[in-house]
């Protein structure tokens, strides 16, 4: 027998009322905490690349590099799921976090083999990222080149 649509929004009704608040003063804290963290050993990652003599610009290919790296470790350790459930999208917003995206699919999925697992999972999550990404920026791209031209 199917639900009416009477039914249907007095169901909802109830399940909202018996819904316990979620906690979002816990959150935002976790949140801050596990962001500010990734955020504070990022800096300490790139004054270490300018102590070995890097200028800014430079630093910043490294330490984008060193973050993904550990991202990406700590996925596959199982350690960024702990943080990620933890701190929310104070672990999601960072680099690592993409990193994180990219490697957890694939974990996964990892029984299937190198191409069929690995290979077809690792951009499930964050493939359309990198294609809106990259689409946008050749726009931009042509847009100031050709503003430039005149």
């Amino acid at each position: 027998m199917k639900a009416g649509p009477r039914e249907v929004q007095r169901y909802r009704r109830l399940q909202k009322e018996c819904q316990p608040p979620p906690p979002l003063l816990r959150n935002i804290v976790a949140a801050f905490l596990v962001g500010g963290s990734i955020c504070a050993f990022g800096q300490a990652v790139y004054d270490f690349y300018l102590g070995l003599g890097f200028t800014p610009a430079e630093a910043a290919g490294p330490l984008a590099g060193t973050m993904i790296f550990i991202g990406a470790f700590l996925t596959g350790l199982g350690v960024y799921d702990w943080i990620g459930d933890f701190g929310g999208m104070g672990a999601a917003l960072p680099i690592t976090g993409f990193a994180n995206a990219i490697v957890a699919p694939a974990m996964e999925s990892k029984r299937e083999g190198l191409v069929q697992g690995l290979g077809s999972r690792m951009f499930e999550v964050a493939g359309p990222v990198l294609v809106y990404g990259l689409t946008i920026s050749f726009v931009v791209g042509a847009i100031r080149y050709f503003l430039r031209a005149y």
